[in-house]
């Protein structure tokens, strides 16, 4: 049995730790507001992330911490460099190993299609900087890391571009609008997908200091909506696009620099994910209907 730090306690945070500690293996689960919770073998231990001497206690004889901590979206560029200092520092501090939940923002508006997990970072976005500045402080640390990358997060209790900007509409039955081209092919990244990566990227015996995508399923908004609705029974009576005026006048300022991840396909490269960690995505279907649980 081992002992291992889960920071973060959000839907993959939650998960990581249950997967953990299902297996039999010793997991404390930390945020600044963790809750009750009753999974197996599992802790709950409010601690703060950016104060690493307080980290470092709750870490001490930890083989693996997972930095799977959100930042408010609008404030990424200022609260997220503090969260995976301390948590690099406290895995320095008792010789863990760290690995951290990114995303493609890295890649930037430029990248080649499909993404590849070597492939250089070149971030043309503010988030898409700072999630490139987090990488490259877990990775000049004096510990093993590696960071796990997911696409848009299905899921139950996942706050992603599509949970805030159409599910609503679509649990209503209501016109939905969504942003980009809604027949350009996408990426969707299972929450539970993104947590059984980590876990598998926690025995990886290769070389660390690098990156693993997340396995997605495909399809465009235009059929996400549409799967969605059908599993709700319901019908969507329209289905349109936001102009980038209809976003700034609706107040969705922090998603229009990157609209660009829906104006063309998005394809993910994730096939050495499958082949080194034995890790593959569930269904569409499975993450609708997990997204929906609430719902059905």
């Amino acid at each position: 049995m081992s002992f291992y730090v889960v920071v973060g306690a959000g839907p993959v945070g939650r998960e990581t730790a249950r997967l953990l500690g299902e297996e039999g293996h010793d997991v404390v689960l930390t945020s600044r507001s963790v809750g009750s919770q009753t999974l197996r073998n599992v802790r709950a231990i409010q601690a703060d992330a950016t104060d690493a001497a307080e980290l470092s206690r709750v870490c001490q004889g930890a083989e693996t911490i997972f930095m799977c901590a959100m930042a408010t979206y609008h404030r990424w560029p200022t609260d997220f460099f503090p969260i995976i200092d301390g948590t690099v520092r406290a895995a320095e501090a008792v010789g863990a190993k760290l690995i951290v939940v990114g995303n493609l923002y890295g890649y930037g508006e430029n990248a080649e299609s499909p993404l590849r997990s070597d492939q250089a970072l070149n971030p043309t976005s503010k988030k898409g900087t700072a999630r490139t500045i987090m990488w490259q402080r877990a990775v000049r640390a004096d510990i093993p890391a590696i960071e796990v990358r997911p696409s848009d997060y299905l899921g139950h209790g996942a706050i992603s571009y599509f949970s805030l900007v159409a599910l609503p509409s679509i649990i209503e039955g209501k016109p939905t609008a969504f942003i980009g081209d809604l027949d350009a092919t996408h990426a969707w990244t299972f929450t539970k997908d993104v947590a059984r990566t980590l876990v598998a990227a926690s025995r990886y015996t290769g070389e660390w200091g690098r990156a693993f995508h997340v396995p997605s399923q495909y399809a465009s908004p235009r059929e996400l909506i549409q799967k969605t609705a059908a599993m709700l029974g319901r019908e969507v009576p329209e289905t349109r696009s936001y102009t980038v005026a209809e976003m700034e006048a609706l107040g969705m300022h922090e998603l229009i620099e990157m609209r660009y991840l829906f104006e063309r396909p998005l394809l993910v490269d994730s096939s050495d994910t499958e082949a080194l960690l034995g890790v593959s995505a569930s269904s569409l279907e499975e993450m609708i209907a997990d997204t929906l649980r609430d719902h059905l």
